[in-house]
Parts: structure tokens; C-alpha cells; sequence
């Protein structure tokens, strides 16, 4: 009987001291490490929190804080659903102060999955060997981005600031931009990453003064692939002009028909949109940068609606699968209280002839997301391709915002 009653009372403390262990995935900062195959480290940090009985994680870069409450702990195990894109951390705890395990994104036809380890109260991002800077780069910088090979080059737009030897900042691209980066000027070494759940991120380089920036590398994902960079300082730095996406010989008049989130086809014919100021929002859940834009166009739908503007977004998922990409769609929604239509192409994101199927008044769609407006007549009348989020700074935000009110003011009243 005593034997009994201390095997009970040892399994007793043996529980208890496992579920203090395990299930109580300490509240605080973290540093995470995304591990690729050629070595290189993406840095992530996150804090924990308690929040109404529930741990609740925020992913923090720069400013913007990725709320994550989709956590389940379960034993020595924690799955962490993203709130975009498609993507997951499982993780087992490795003693009270450390999870180890992968990163994992679902895409098409494949998972990438990433190793990860977190570590509990580290509280950087990189190391700082130096507390000497070779140079303040804060301000805007012609960049020059290129393959490994060197065989294919862009030209990007590096908008940056600097702190002592805090660094934040983003790329602008043709498709809109890397948006939040956060890392370290450390002697003349530059370091910037950045991770929302989509994409993993890290730019590296050598600082040669204020003017130049020179071996430059940046790494996305698993790798081992990488593209080479370098700058110099241009305060009137843009991106090149875009050519007409209108297909030549074709009548840019709309017309299409595609399902909304609960499989009920949306014509553009409808009477919702006749006589409106519509803007056709090339999308998909996906797509950070689509996730940017698309809080900019809720507070646009809000202003402009009573006015006669209408905004329709055109996912392009992953698949052609619907239920797959109606579930995608209608986290989508949620998660970003998307106020206007909704609706899923038929076609994936990959397919060569997504345009043909789907707006085949266009040459091509370049880039994700992209802005068709169309007037009062059913007409494109501008396409305005990517989106230069608030993670560029508010310059470039506001720029940004500012051309698309400027265009719709002149579409309502023409």
C-alpha cells in the first residue's frame, strides 16, 4: 500500500513538474533562427503573451507587430498557425527556455519547410560587434539587384534609417516591396531580415561610406539560392516606368464572371457596378504585399462607397482548387475585415494563361497585387502595378495613397 501511495505521489510531481515544463510557453521575448541549407540564419523576434487565458504571439519587425493567437500546446509539442499565408511553426519545447523544430509553407505541389529554433529572453536581432558605424545610410538608394550569375539585373530603390546602429528600412520594387526590415549597422556591415509568415528575409552587405554600398547579398527562404546587390545614395532614387499592360487592338471594356467565397458566381455585369468607379483588385491570399494594399482599399471602399466607387478583388490562389482556396479566401476576409466582394478566379497563380482566362483585355499581369480602374463606361482606364506599403516609410506610403485617390477623384468626376 505505501508503495502504491509513493508511485502515486512521484507521478504526481513528475506531472506537475512536466506541465510547468511544457505547458507553460513562457511569457516574454524570443529570438527565433530560420536555418537555410547553405548556412545562412533569418532572423525572427516574437513576443509571448498571455491574452484573455490564451497565449497570444506577436512577431515584431520594425514597427509592425504580426499578431499570431492560433496557438495550440499539447505535451512537449506547440503548433503555431500563421495568420497568412498558408504557413506554420511545429515546435517542441527543448527545455523551459528553447523550441526547436520547422518552419513549414504550404505551397502548390510542395511544402517548403525551414528548421527553426527559438531561444527565450534574447532580445536582439543581431549581435553588435562595434558600437562604431562606417556611415549614417539614412535616406534613399539607387539599387541594383542580380542573379548569382549576373545575368539578369533591376533596379530597386533601398529606402533606409539609421539610429546609432539600429537600422530599419525596405526595397522598393516594381511589384511593390520587401516591406518591414529591421536589423543592425555593425562597423560597416549591414544587416537587415525580416518575416511575416509568408516570406523570410536577409540582406546583407558592405558599408563603404555615405555614398556607396557594395557586396551585397540577399537570401529568401530555404535557398540555397541568393541574389547579389549594391547601392548608391540618390535622394531622387525611383523605380523605372512601366509600359501599357493594355493588349493592343483589344477593347478595354471588363467582363468576367467568377465565383465569390460561398461559390455563388459575381458578374461584373451586375447591377451592384453599373455606372461605378470600379477598381479590380489583382490579389491573392498569398501575397504580403496584396495584404497591405488591401487594408489601404478597406479604408478607400469606407470613404469612396456613397460617393459611387465599388472595389472587387480577384484572387489568384495557389491552386485551381476551390475549397483550397475558399478556405485561404475566407481567412483572408476575416483576418483583415475585407469589406468589398471577394471573388476567386478559377485559375492558379502559376498557370501561363491566367490572363487569357481570366482579363484578357490585358498583355500581362506582372505583378502582385495589381490596380485596374475602370470607369463609369466598364473601361480600364489606369492600372497601377504593386504597392509601396507602409514599411517603406511614410513618404513612399503616402505617395502612394496619394496617386490612388488622385486617380479616383478624376475617374468619379470625368
Amino acid at each position: 500500500m505505501k508503495k502504491r501511495f509513493l508511485t502515486a505521489v512521484l507521478f504526481l510531481i513528475y506531472s506537475i513538474g512536466n506541465a510547468q515544463q511544457y505547458n507553460g510557453l513562457k511569457d516574454g521575448k524570443w529570438r527565433g533562427i530560420l536555418s537555410r541549407v547553405d548556412g545562412k540564419e533569418i532572423v525572427i523576434n516574437f513576443e509571448v503573451k498571455d491574452s484573455l487565458q490564451k497565449k497570444t504571439m506577436f512577431i515584431t519587425n520594425a514597427s509592425e507587430r504580426l499578431v499570431v493567437d492560433d496557438i495550440t500546446i499539447k505535451g512537449d509539442s506547440v503548433i503555431v498557425i500563421l495568420p497568412f499565408f498558408d504557413s506554420r511553426f511545429n515546435l517542441v519545447f527543448n527545455g523551459s527556455d528553447k523550441l526547436t523544430g520547422e518552419w513549414i509553407k504550404r505551397l502548390a505541389d510542395r511544402n517548403t519547410v525551414i528548421p527553426f529554433t527559438a531561444t527565450y529572453n534574447e532580445n536582439y536581432r543581431f549581435k553588435i560587434t562595434s558600437a562604431n558605424t562606417a556611415a549614417n545610410i539614412t535616406g534613399r538608394w539607387a539599387a541594383t539587384f542580380s542573379d548569382s550569375a549576373g545575368t539578369r539585373s533591376s533596379s530597386n530603390v533601398g529606402v533606409f534609417e539609421q539610429n546609432g546602429n539600429k537600422l530599419t528600412g525596405s526595397f522598393l520594387t516594381v511589384s511593390g516591396d520587401y516591406r518591414y526590415l529591421e536589423g543592425v549597422v555593425d562597423g560597416d556591415s549591414l544587416k537587415l531580415s525580416g518575416f511575416d509568415g509568408g516570406y523570410a528575409l536577409l540582406f546583407t552587405a558592405k558599408i563603404n561610406d555615405n555614398k556607396t554600398i557594395s557586396g551585397g547579398r540577399f537570401y529568401s527562404g530555404a535557398g540555397p539560392g541568393w541574389q547579389a546587390w549594391s547601392a548608391e545614395k540618390n535622394n531622387n532614387a525611383a523605380l523605372p516606368e512601366t509600359a501599357s499592360l493594355l493588349k493592343p487592338g483589344v477593347a478595354p471594356k471588363v467582363s468576367f464572371t467568377f465565383k465569390d467565397v460561398e461559390g455563388k458566381p459575381v458578374s461584373f455585369s451586375n447591377k451592384k457596378f453599373k455606372n461605378k468607379v470600379v477598381i479590380l483588385q489583382v490579389s491573392g491570399t498569398w501575397c504580403p504585399n496584396c495584404m497591405d494594399e488591401t487594408r489601404f482599399l478597406n479604408d478607400v471602399y469606407e470613404k469612396y462607397k456613397s460617393k459611387g466607387v465599388e472595389i472587387i478583388a480577384l484572387l489568384y490562389e495557389r491552386t485551381a482548387d476551390f475549397s483550397r482556396s475558399q478556405a485561404a479566401a475566407k481567412n483572408f476576409i476575416k483576418r483583415l475585415n475585407v469589406a468589398y466582394p471577394v471573388l476567386i478566379t478559377p485559375v492558379a497563380v502559376g498557370d501561363p494563361q491566367r490572363v487569357e482566362k481570366t482579363l484578357p483585355q490585358l498583355e500581362k499581369i506582372p505583378a502582385f497585387p495589381t490596380a485596374i480602374f475602370v470607369d463609369r463606361k466598364g473601361e480600364i482606364q489606369k492600372i497601377h502595378i504593386g504597392f509601396s506599403g507602409p514599411g517603406t516609410g511614410e513618404a513612399d506610403y503616402n505617395k502612394q495613397k496619394e496617386e490612388y485617390v488622385h486617380i479616383i477623384e478624376s475617374l468619379l468626376n470625368k
